[in-house]
C-alpha cells in the first residue's frame, strides 16, 4: 500500500513574500482548483507545496515525476495472483478438483488520494510523459477517475470532495522533462515562483541553520552579486546560500575576508556554476570577498 504522509512544517520560514504566495495558492485550493507552482530549481516549490498541504489539514500522497511512468503508476493495476483450489472427495472413489487463478488489483497513489480525499503533491510532474498523466484530466475537471475495465469493480471512481492536487515543475530545465499538455495546464492555476527576496533568504538562513543575521546577510549578498554579475540568474541562490551557511555554522568559520577557509568554501560552492567563465568568476568572487569586513 502507498505510504501516506503528514506534513511537519516546523522549519517552514514565513516572510511577507512567502505569505503573499501562500494566501493566493490556499485560496485557489479551498475553492477546489489544482495549483501549479512553477519555477527554477531552488525556489522552494516543494517546500511550499508541503506547507500548503499542511494548511489543508489532510493526509498527503507524494509523487515524483518519472519518464518511465505509465498510467498504471498513477491509478494502479493488476499485480500478483490469487490461487484457489477446491478438492471434493465426498465419494471416496471420485475426486473432483476446481482451480481458479486471478490477478489482484492494487490502487496506486492517485486512486487512493481520489478515493480518500487526500492532498496529492505531484512534484516535477512534467518529468512524466504526457500520456501517463491523462488520468488526471477527468479527475480534476469532472471529478471522476476512469479506471481500466474490471469485472470485480466499477470502472469509474467519484473523486472525494476533499481531494486537492498541488503540482510543481521547473520551466528552466530541459533535460528529462516533457512539455505538459495544454489540456492539463488548463485545469490548474499556475503560480510562477521567482527568486525569493533578500529578506526571505536571510530569514531562511537564520531560522533553519541558526546563523546570525549579519552573517546570513553577508552570504546572501555575496551569492546574489556573484550570480548577477555573471548573468547566472537561471540558477537561484538559495541552495548555494544554504550550503555555505550550513558549513559556516557547523564548523564555526568566520564570515570574513581574512578567513582562508571561508574564501575556499565560497569558491568551491560558486565557481563550478560559472562554467566556461571560470576565470572571470574567480576574479569577481575575490573582489566580492575583499569587500567584506576583516
Amino acid at each position: 500500500m502507498a505510504t501516506v504522509l503528514q506534513a511537519r512544517p516546523r522549519q517552514f520560514v514565513n516572510t511577507p513574500y512567502i505569505e503573499r504566495i501562500t494566501r493566493r495558492a490556499l485560496r485557489y485550493l479551498q475553492s477546489g482548483f489544482a495549483v501549479h507552482l512553477r519555477g527554477p530549481s531552488g525556489t522552494g516549490k516543494t517546500t511550499l507545496a508541503m506547507h500548503l498541504a499542511s494548511l489543508l489539514g489532510r493526509p498527503i500522497m507524494l509523487i515524483y515525476g518519472d519518464d518511465r511512468f505509465d498510467s498504471s503508476d498513477l491509478i494502479g493495476g493488476r499485480t500478483g495472483f490469487t490461487h484457489r483450489r477446491v478438492v471434493d472427495n465426498f465419494i471416496h472413489s471420485v475426486v473432483k478438483t476446481e482451480e481458479d487463478v486471478q490477478q489482484r488489483w492494487v490502487d496506486a497513489r492517485l486512486t487512493l488520494a481520489c478515493r480518500e480525499g487526500f492532498t496529492l503533491i505531484y512534484d516535477e510532474f512534467n518529468r512524466s510523459r504526457p500520456e501517463a498523466n491523462n488520468a488526471l484530466l477527468s479527475a480534476l475537471e469532472e471529478r471522476l477517475l476512469v479506471l481500466p475495465p474490471d469485472s470485480n469493480r466499477s470502472e469509474y471512481l467519484r473523486v472525494h470532495p476533499q481531494f486537492r492536487a498541488i503540482f510543481t515543475s521547473n520551466p528552466e530545465e530541459y533535460t528529462g522533462v516533457h512539455k505538459a499538455q495544454d489540456a492539463l495546464l488548463d485545469r490548474m492555476i499556475t503560480i510562477d515562483m521567482g527568486e525569493p527576496d533578500i529578506e526571505t533568504e536571510k530569514e531562511i538562513l537564520t531560522s533553519r541553520i541558526g546563523l546570525s543575521g549579519p552573517d546570513a546577510l553577508k552570504i546572501v549578498h555575496i551569492v546574489r552579486a556573484f550570480r548577477r554579475k555573471l548573468d547566472l540568474t537561471r540558477h537561484p541562490s538559495l541552495r548555494s546560500c544554504l550550503m555555505i551557511g550550513r558549513i559556516v555554522k557547523e564548523h564555526e568559520l568566520a564570515v570574513s575576508k581574512e578567513n582562508a577557509d571561508f574564501r575556499a568554501l565560497c569558491a568551491d560552492v560558486l565557481l563550478p556554476r560559472a562554467g566556461k567563465r571560470y576565470e572571470e568568476g574567480s576574479q569577481l568572487l575575490n573582489y566580492l570577498l575583499d569587500q567584506l569586513p576583516g
